[in-house]
């Protein structure tokens, strides 16, 4: 028998090495939601699904992704993606039992809100900005608020104000540089 005609194994297809930069997104973007995930999957799924099996196939699917870039909310993507890998472990099982999963409806993902925590630091660094904004010299607050919050161009500023262009942008740059240098105090505090 020649070594052509004889039959071979099937070659196992070499494992998925992500990229460098997909390992970087990961550990970016859904690494620090995977205690969460778990939480969620625990109190939604079965006993008989291992939680560590389903969170490392939904690493394995995001890991093989062709790309990421369509991925606007991380959080959001890697629960559903946890949802999905659950539904076909299901499917895949030869006994499916009904109670597997538990109730399908509190298998809904949550959305990709803000955890309470965030929220009120989300809230509070708000207020320092506002508070850090009405502190401004009236003039320079007063350009800055139709620059940023308005969205006004320099041009229409200034005819609204009544001061040149040139006076308009010193005013807004200036209003930066205070901002700019209190979120540097501010940041290295924390």
């Amino acid at each position: 028998m020649s070594p052509l005609s004889c039959r071979t194994a099937e070659v196992p297809r070499p494992a998925l090495i992500p990229s460098r930069e997909r390992t970087v997104w990961l550990s970016r973007h859904v690494l620090p939601h995977e205690p969460a995930l778990r939480a969620w999957l625990r109190r939604r799924v079965n006993r008989d699904l291992e939680i560590d099996d389903v969170v490392q196939e939904t690493y394995a699917v995001l890991a093989g992704l062709p790309d990421v870039e369509h991925i606007r909310a991380p959080r959001a993507y890697a629960f559903q993606t946890a949802l999905s890998v659950v539904l076909q472990i299901v499917r895949r099982s030869k006994m499916a039992r009904i109670d597997s999963v538990g109730d399908m409806a509190s298998l809904s993902t949550p959305a990709d809100e803000p955890s309470p925590e965030n929220q009120v630091a989300a809230r509070q660094d708000l207020r320092w900005m506002h508070e850090l904004i009405l502190g401004l010299p009236p003039r320079q607050r007063e350009a800055f608020t139709l620059r940023k919050m308005e969205g006004l161009s320099q041009r229409q500023i200034a005819q609204r104000m009544g001061i040149a262009e040139s006076t308009v942008e010193k005013h807004i740059g200036q209003a930066l540089r205070v901002m700019m240098a209190a979120l540097k105090a501010r940041t290295s505090l924390a």
